[in-house]
């Protein structure tokens, strides 16, 4: 099975700019219901990065940040880790358990197509269980 056959849409994703302040991050996560966001890229070559809740409360926590002076970027995981949506998902989850991560964008030819979770891969094999 190919990781295109299981990601989250990019039509589905919450994205942000990353000069955004991280309260409104915080904003649109709360308000989408979701544990991270999208951090866009600045240019054609750059790179997407990810926010997540761990993200935001390292940072507070290691700087005593303010959550209205610390901008997205200086917390997001840029580039954040991807792998192509043609790559199969046996591979997408053993890079995010040897990597200790919850969340892989999905990205081909430098351009999101979606995002890929641990849940979406339990969900496989709570469905191959039945």
């Amino acid at each position: 099975m190919l990781v295109q056959e299981v990601m989250t849409s990019k039509d589905k994703l919450v994205s942000v700019e990353p000069t955004a302040t991280v309260r409104e991050a915080l904003k649109l996560m709360r308000k989408h219901s979701v544990r991270s966001v999208i951090v866009n890229k600045t240019q054609d070559s750059g790179a997407y990065g990810l926010v997540t809740f761990k993200n935001i409360l390292q940072s507070i926590v290691a700087e005593d940040g303010d959550i209205d002076l610390l901008n997205v970027y200086d917390i997001a995981a840029t580039p954040a880790m991807s792998v192509s949506s043609k790559l199969d998902v046996k591979y997408a989850a053993r890079m995010m358990v040897n990597s200790s991560i919850k969340r892989l964008l999905i990205i081909d030819n430098n351009e999101l197509q979606g995002i890929l979770t641990m849940t979406d891969i339990i969900e496989i094999l709570m469905d191959s269980v039945e």
